[in-house]
Formats: C-alpha cells, sequence, structure tokens
C-alpha cells in the first residue's frame, strides 16, 4: 500500500505553484484559476464544503443541451464534488467560522489542487483541515478528494456528508437566464458503501452518471482500517448522500478519502451506465488514492517534458507561461474526436461552451508544435462535423461547407441572436450571421498542421476534403461587380467585431483567396502524387472541371482595399472614412481607456477596433507583406486597438517583435500571460480565457523564441530575448522530430532529441542540418 504523503510532502517546487493567500468569498476569479480538467470533464475551483457566493460547475466534454436557453449550451452537471464536515452537528465551513489560516495552492507539474484551512466555530473549537484534490488524467472517468482533519484544541463527534447534487443549474446567479437542463432519474446507492446519482437531458435524454463513496482512517495506520462508526444512505430529493461520524481526537489527524467516477451515454449504453460507474468505482477504491494519483501525476511528467518552457531572469513571466501552458494542456481529449475546445474551456459557462475561431488560430498551433497527437483530434472534430457545416452553407444559400461562428456537438450555428453592448443596451449579435472568415481559419488550421507533421493520412483521408469544400464556399460567397471586373465579399464582420456589416474585410477577403487557392494547390497535389485519392473526392464532393475553372477567376479577382501610397491595408472598404481616435492613455493592468469623446454604443463610426483584425492577417501570412508593410500598418492599427479580446495582445506582441517594437512586445506579453491570473478583462469568473493562453504560447515560441517558417516550408529561428531574460529554452516537434531550443543573450542552441533522419533549420539565416 502506497505511503500517504501530506500536502508539504508532495506539492512541487515553487516555479510551479500558484497561491491564494486570502480567502474572499467574492473572488470568482478562483474558481476558473483553480479549476481543474482533463479534456473529458472539468470542476471548477469552489470550496468542497461549500462558499456563499460560489459558482460551482462540472462540465463534461460533448453534453449539450438547448432546454430554455436561446441555444445549446454546455450543461453544468451534478456536482460532486460536496464534502461538508460537521463537529457534534454543527456545519464548519470557511464563510461561516473565524479563518485563523487560509491557503490554496495549485500544483501545475502535477495538476493537483493544495488547500489548507484552520478554523475556529462559535463554541472556540479550532479544526485544521488539510487535502489536495485531483481530476485524473490517467482514467479520465476518475476524480477525488483526499481531507486531514485534526482537532487542535477539542475532542468529540466528527460527521462527514459525502454529496452528489443534482440541483445544478447554468446561468444560476442569472435570473433572466437562469436555466435548468437535467432531471434526476436515479439516486440510489453503489458498491454497498456509496452513493449514485444519474440525471438526463432534457432535450435529447443524455444520461450522466456519477457514483462516490468515502474512506476514513487515522493516518498514523498503515492499513487504512475504518473508524466510521456510523453511516446512513440518504436520498434527498436531487441530491444523493450518505452521512458517517468518527470520534475526533485532539491533535489527532484522521484522513477522509473521497472517490468518485463520471460516466455518460456518450461512453456506454444507458443501460449499462451503472454497472460502469460502480466497476470503476470499486476497482479505484480497491486500488487506492494514492495509485491513481501517481498515474495521474505520471501522465502530466509526460506533457510537461515537451510542453515546459523555462524562463531564466522574469519569475513572473516563468510563472504566467506555465500557467497558460498548463490550462491549455489539461482542456484536450486526445482520445475523443468529437469535441473540441471551447473558448472558456471546461472551467466555466462563459461563452456557453461553443467553440470558436480560437481553437484554430490561437489553440492549436501549441498543439501541432508539442502535442501533435491531440491537433489531429482536434482538427477530427471539424472534419466530424463537415457534414453540418455543409448544411449550413446550404441553409445560407451557398455551396460547399460554411463552418458555424459558434459550434458546439453538432455543428450547426449555435451563436446567440441577442446579448448587451459596453452599457448594458440589448444588441443584436451578428457574428453568427456574418462572421464567415471562420471557414478559411479551419482551413487554414489543417494546412498549418500538415505542414508541421507531414501528416499524409489525415490529409488524404480528412484534411484535402475540409480545404475543397470550404474553397468551394468562398468561391461561391464572393460577388462578380461587373463594372470593376472584380470579386467582393460584402456584409461581413471581420475579427474586428465593432465593426458590422461591412464590405470587403482584408482580413476576411485575403483569407477566402488563400482558401480558393490552397484547394487549387491541393487538388493538382493530388492529381500528381495520389491519383486514386484524387479521383475518389472528387467524385464524392462532385468537383467539375468546369467548377474549378470559375474558383481560377475568383481567387485571380478577389478585391483587396489597399492604400499604395501609404502602403496601409484598410481593415474594411470605407473605413478610413471613419472618425479617427488615437489611444492615448492605459489603466493599471495597461489596458487601453476609450479616449475621451467616445460613445461606446456607436463605435462602428469610429476607426477604433476591438482586436488584431489587419495586424493579424500580416502575422498569419507574412509571405505576402514586405517588411516596410508590416511596420506601416503594425504602427497604424496599434494606437487604434482597444484589446477588448483577450485574444488581441499576444498577436500585438508578436507582430511587434517582427517590427522591432521590443517594448511593447514584452508588455503586451504580460498583458496576456496574465489576462486570468490579474483579472485584467474582468470576466475571468466565466472560464479560462483559452485562446489567450494559446497566444501566449505564441509569443514565447514565435515571438521572443523566433520559430517561423520560411516560404521553402524550411522552419527558421530567430529569436530576441527581453532584457530581462538571461535564457529562454523550449521544446517543438517538426516533421516528427523533437527540437529543443536554448537562447541566451549570446547565443542561440538547437538540439535533435529524437527522431529519425537528417533536420534542416535556419538559425538567425544560417542553413544547418541537425
Amino acid at each position: 500500500m502506497q505511503v500517504i504523503k501530506k500536502v508539504e510532502e508532495l506539492m512541487s517546487d515553487a516555479k510551479w505553484l500558484v497561491f491564494q493567500e486570502e480567502y474572499n468569498k467574492l473572488n470568482g476569479k478562483y474558481e476558473t484559476l483553480f479549476a481543474l480538467t482533463n479534456g473529458y470533464m472539468g470542476i471548477r475551483g469552489t470550496f468542497e464544503e461549500g462558499s456563499e457566493g460560489e459558482r460551482p460547475g462540472s462540465f463534461i466534454a460533448g453534453i449539450f443541451n438547448r432546454g430554455e436557453a436561446q441555444v445549446r449550451e454546455l450543461v453544468n452537471v451534478q456536482n460532486w464534488m460536496r464534502l461538508k464536515i460537521y463537529i457534534e452537528g454543527k456545519e464548519i465551513r470557511p464563510d461561516r467560522c473565524e479563518l485563523l489560516e487560509f491557503q490554496r495552492i495549485l500544483d501545475m507539474k502535477k495538476g493537483v489542487l493544495f488547500r489548507k484551512t484552520v478554523v475556529k466555530d462559535d463554541k472556540g473549537r479550532v479544526t485544521k483541515i488539510e487535502g489536495y484534490r485531483f481530476v485524473s488524467r490517467s482514467n479520465r472517468h476518475r476524480s477525488a478528494i483526499r481531507f486531514f482533519i485534526t482537532p487542535l484544541n477539542y475532542e468529540g463527534v466528527i460527521g462527514v456528508e459525502n454529496l452528489i447534487e443534482g440541483t445544478a443549474l447554468n446561468s444560476a446567479t442569472h435570473p433572466k437566464y437562469r436555466v435548468k437542463h437535467l432531471k434526476v432519474v436515479k439516486n440510489e446507492s453503489i458498491c454497498k458503501s456509496g452513493i449514485y446519482l444519474e440525471t438526463a437531458t432534457t432535450d435529447e435524454n443524455k444520461r450522466i452518471a456519477v457514483g462516490s463513496t468515502l474512506r476514513i482512517y487515522n493516518l498514523e495506520d498503515i492499513n487504512r482500517e475504518n473508524i466510521a462508526f456510523f453511516r446512513r444512505f440518504i436520498h434527498l430529493g436531487e441530491n444523493s448522500a450518505e452521512y458517517l461520524e468518527f470520534k475526533g481526537e485532539r491533535e489527532k489527524t484522521v484522513v477522509v478519502d473521497k472517490f468518485a467516477v463520471t460516466y455518460t451515454s456518450r461512453d456506454v449504453e444507458k443501460d449499462l451506465l451503472k454497472n460502469a460507474v460502480e466497476n470503476d468505482l470499486f476497482d479505484f477504491v480497491s486500488r487506492g488514492f494514492d495509485e491513481e494519483l501517481e498515474k495521474h501525476i505520471a501522465e502530466y511528467d509526460k506533457l510537461w517534458s515537451v510542453a515546459d518552457i523555462t524562463i531564466e531572469g522574469d519569475e513572473e513571466a516563468d510563472i504566467a507561461l506555465r500557467f497558460n501552458i498548463f490550462h491549455l494542456m489539461s482542456s484536450v481529449n486526445e482520445k475523443d474526436p468529437w469535441v473540441s475546445i471551447g473558448a472558456k474551456g471546461l472551467h466555466g459557462e462563459g461563452y456557453k461552451g461553443h467553440v470558436f475561431w480560437d481553437t484554430e488560430i490561437f489553440m492549436l498551433p501549441f498543439f501541432i508544435y508539442v502535442y501533435p497527437e491531440a491537433a489531429r483530434t482536434l482538427l477530427m472534430y471539424r472534419y466530424n462535423m463537415l457534414d453540418a457545416a455543409r448544411r449550413n452553407a446550404a441553409l445560407n444559400g451557398y455551396k460547399g461547407a460554411q463552418y458555424p461562428w459558434e459550434s458546439a456537438d453538432t455543428g450547426m450555428e449555435e451563436t446567440p441572436k441577442w446579448g448587451f453592448d459596453y452599457k448594458g443596451n440589448p444588441v443584436r449579435i451578428w457574428t453568427g450571421d456574418l462572421e464567415h472568415h471562420i471557414t478559411a481559419d479551419v482551413a487554414f488550421a489543417v494546412w498549418e498542421y500538415f505542414r508541421a507533421t507531414n501528416d499524409i493520412d489525415f490529409m488524404l483521408n480528412f484534411g484535402a476534403e475540409i480545404i475543397l469544400e470550404t474553397a468551394r464556399f468562398w468561391a461561391s460567397r464572393c460577388e462578380y461587380v461587373e463594372e470593376l471586373d472584380r470579386y467582393e465579399i460584402n456584409n461581413v464582420i471581420g475579427p474586428d467585431e465593432f465593426h458590422e456589416h461591412v464590405n470587403n474585410n482584408a482580413y476576411t477577403n485575403y483569407f477566402a483567396k488563400w482558401n480558393i487557392k490552397k484547394g487549387l494547390e491541393m487538388l493538382n497535389f493530388l492529381k500528381e502524387n495520389y491519383p486514386d485519392y484524387y479521383y475518389a473526392i472528387t467524385h464524392k464532393i462532385s468537383l467539375t472541371p468546369e467548377e474549378v475553372e470559375k474558383w481560377k477567376e475568383v481567387e485571380r479577382k478577389i478585391y483587396i482595399p489597399y492604400d499604395k501610397e501609404k502602403k496601409l491595408i484598410e481593415q474594411f472598404e470605407g473605413y478610413f472614412e471613419k472618425k479617427d481616435y488615437v489611444i492615448e492613455k492605459f489603466d493599471e493592468n495597461n489596458m487601453p481607456v476609450w479616449p475621451e469623446g467616445v460613445d461606446v454604443t456607436k463605435l462602428g463610426d469610429t476607426q477604433l477596433i476591438k482586436q488584431a483584425d489587419v495586424v493579424m492577417l500580416m502575422l498569419l501570412m507574412p509571405e505576402e507583406f514586405d517588411e516596410e508593410t508590416k511596420r506601416i500598418n503594425y504602427e497604424y492599427y496599434e494606437k487604434r486597438t482597444m484589446h477588448k479580446s483577450s485574444l488581441s495582445p499576444s498577436m500585438y506582441a508578436i507582430m511587434g517583435l517582427k517590427v522591432g517594437d521590443h517594448r511593447n512586445a514584452y508588455q503586451s506579453f504580460i498583458r496576456s500571460a496574465k489576462v486570468d491570473l490579474a483579472d485584467n478583462q474582468g470576466n475571468a469568473v466565466e472560464g479560462i480565457h483559452a485562446a489567450s493562453c494559446g497566444g501566449t504560447w505564441q509569443v514565447a515560441v514565435f515571438g521572443f523564441g523566433g520559430l517561423e517558417i520560411d516560404r521553402e516550408g524550411t522552419l527558421n529561428i530567430n529569436p530576441w530575448l527581453p532584457e530581462k531574460w538571461d535564457k529562454l529554452s523550449y521544446k517543438v516537434f517538426w516533421k516528427g522530430n523533437l527540437l529543443e531550443v536554448i537562447v541566451t543573450k549570446e547565443d542561440v542552441l538547437v538540439k535533435k532529441l529524437e527522431g529519425k533522419g537528417n533536420v534542416k533549420v535556419k538559425v538567425k539565416g544560417k542553413e544547418i542540418v541537425l
């Protein structure tokens, strides 16, 4: 039997830790910062005992429901985490007792959340409660909590109540949008000493089953014999509970282990759910808490062996970057190609759990270069939703495949129709109708994955079809203007969402042109190298030579708004005619302050933009623009970008480095890295800013680390380190080879750690072979 490790024995070094030193029942950002996820499920960082004003959440990837909501949303399922403590029948919890000591610590190396509280109740009894919890990365159905309970100045009966709460609501704190997506179908005992709660979604009867049980024993007892002298199973309506009591002795520590197992009807048939939970729970308890914890930590060790980035000389940046990487890599399930990563991960209800371009443009590069297996799985989600994208296009009167702006489990458009502006006024949300660039973004991600991995099996069987069907969409989406002899894309929203119903957004038009061109290149590639696949796919999607000729004409004549004299790309047609404001002030979080006189309800009348748009275009397609064009456009748009999306600072940081704006690049990096840690957008409580996590990694590797691919497809490394950084080291996969890059002020070292054959790279322009 494994040795029980106390908190201080298990915890990693300080560089892996994020601390909460003061308890604040209204500080909901920590519920997000301390969320634990494994790609299959996620639990928010609320307290086991409960706390006033908390927003508990348990989420399972792929479990969506509409019910009485505007659109399908990620369901807040039954909460298995509740573990209440009673002294002589009196409940104790952080917000109802005097807190003598308090600390919570996220261990990012091990994926474990630690806590320590010392509380005094109204009778002067002082109790120390330490412990940790984890959501297993080894067996994604398992999770567990361990409490060390020590009465410090008393003896008496201590009760522990194990609960699974089926009362969970979505938007629980917003009565206008509050929804209950679940109904309880089974509330029973399990394994002869545990509880079981099975729920069903209201629309499609998707089942969620959770089983849990407790083990209570003295810390010094190597045999872990049960010390609970009383146990009762209780049906509490929509809650399932078991209550146990033991004799608490002064300064003697008792261990309470809570085991939980979760399955859904996505995993097994409905009538087999309880058996699956019961068998897994029995095996979990039999093998013990510590064995599963060790396996879980071993999985994180494997991930970190590639994913970790070390910054020497800047502790703040080092920990903040590691925090972003931790939550990003914890959010993916590389075994499930029917789910993706939502904009808020599995960390909260923000954006209703929907998948945006955030995944392909901001998060996917991390997985492509660090965890290629997971990158392929995320792209398979888009392939599995390709038929839905075809239906979306047909419903809107277009050909090919049109990916929805917000996607859930069906692949159909899930964007809500109504929201609120910056003053709280109700406004129509047009992104689902007009923000079409996501279709090209998906195709772009497919190509980026293939370029870095050479995964020809994926491209032949899945990726090529996505590229061709999205190219077909754009060819049908473009409108021919005869008097100007050009094709236009009118009535869209670009990445900058302050401006709606615009014509010829530069980002959208450029990406449409790229998508069609890549489709034509793909056809030639298949015909020349894989003729069997060429004929198979063109027959499957009914692509004729006549249609291909039309693609060539459209691609050649797509209009891009551009001021040749000033070398300025016009964000959209007519943008330069808008009222011009320049940002001059920044707040304590280094975020732009609205220029004086701006009406935030009429931002479409100004040149102020929400986030990187033209700058994003130049960053993603660097070979399309010369260095002077990049610098001129960066300087122009940087002064007008409000960064009202967490996606934006990271992109400006990378482009800033490309054009020599090193000072702002570092500031933008820190702004991106601490978007949740500092809550500089003010909405961390809604869930992690997953795209910002990916963007932060990109700044470290593509920006300061200097990693880029040139026109010939060769990996280039041209790094630049901020003044306080002494050393930067990172690892990436490139065409099946694992490379390590170590950058100092004086030198760049590139090593090949694994892989077959030679690898050609350019370091500061000099070609070398590894």
